[in-house]
């Protein structure tokens, strides 16, 4: 009896207060989106990174079998990698570095390449491990200062290639940390609104059931048994914004990211379906974090239970 009167009174303040709940959905649901569209950028920044090296790094590559330089003729020799070595470690421009083993950078690699068409993966299956290249990551005190090493690098046996992207990945990089915070500062901004609207929802409910509420409280009914038709409406809003936001970022994965950048463009490591997931994850928390707290604060001001 009581839970019927509950779903009772839940529908009927859903059907009395349909604007205002269209209205709290849809602001929940747009924010949430740009908030998932953050997290995902965040994810696939993390994910360059890793592929290409930061802003900071330069990525000296060894010789294999392959290659067709001067400074290299077959495999790099262990002689040749412990003088490589040297050379970075010893050089002061260098913060820190670490190795990137042949066995690594083709498991990178095939990342790339699983999403290419069947016809494609068939060329790519003859690549091996031993077809990779070793390679030193090499990560600078001062984006700046970096001609010394790269120099000193360069022309030494065993080096097939000092690759410096900084300059091509600055930028890529700064654009990227702009469309994530621009993302995530309006999505707080329209979180502001939403939880405004919950306010502002309850506010109109307790007033119009206040003769129903003033019933409650002097036959002596619980503050949660009072409490509830308005938390419940408020989980119904923040269930639908959130179900709408993670159906938008799967049709954002499925069209744009599997769809049209991975079969086309092998140029970095994209975001798949568990970084898709991760971020709904959080987008759901936040979503149900953002709309019960402010709810459960707001019944005890308008309500006074």
């Amino acid at each position: 009896m009581h839970l019927r009167y509950v779903f009772s009174e839940t529908r009927t303040g859903l059907r009395r207060n349909v604007s205002m709940s269209i209205a709290l959905v849809v602001t929940i649901f747009v924010s949430l989106t740009l908030v998932g569209m953050g997290l995902l950028l965040n994810s696939q920044a993390d994910k360059a990174e890793r592929f290409w090296g930061s802003k900071l790094q330069i990525t000296v590559f060894m010789c294999n079998q392959n290659s067709q330089v001067p400074t290299c003729d077959g495999e790099v020799t262990p002689e040749q990698k412990a003088a490589i070595e040297q050379t970075v470690s010893t050089n002061p421009e260098v913060a820190s570095y670490y190795l990137q083993t042949k066995e690594q950078a083709f498991e990178t690699w095939k990342r790339v390449y699983l999403s290419k068409d069947k016809s494609e993966q068939e060329i790519y299956s003859t690549v091996t491990a031993k077809d990779m290249q070793e390679s030193y990551w090499v990560k600078l005190k001062d984006p700046n200062e970096f001609q010394g090493i790269s120099q000193a690098l360069t022309d030494q046996q065993g080096v097939a290639a000092v690759r410096d992207l900084r300059q091509v990945l600055k930028p890529i990089y700064f654009w990227m940390e702009v469309m994530k915070w621009g993302a995530i500062a309006v999505a707080a901004f329209l979180l502001l609104a939403a939880i405004m609207q919950v306010g502002n929802t309850i506010r109109m409910a307790a007033y119009a059931r206040r003769k129903e509420i003033g019933i409650m409280r002097l036959v002596g009914a619980s503050r949660l048994y009072i409490s509830l038709p308005f938390l419940i409406e408020t989980l119904v809003a923040a269930l639908v914004g959130v179900g709408l936001a993670a159906g938008t970022l799967l049709v954002f994965m499925y069209v744009v990211i599997y769809g049209m950048l991975r079969p086309t463009s092998n140029i970095v490591e994209w975001v798949d379906w568990q970084d898709s997931f991760l971020a709904i994850g959080g987008v759901a928390a936040l979503g149900l974090a953002l709309t019960l707290l402010p709810t459960l604060v707001m019944t005890r001001k308008y309500l006074k239970v």
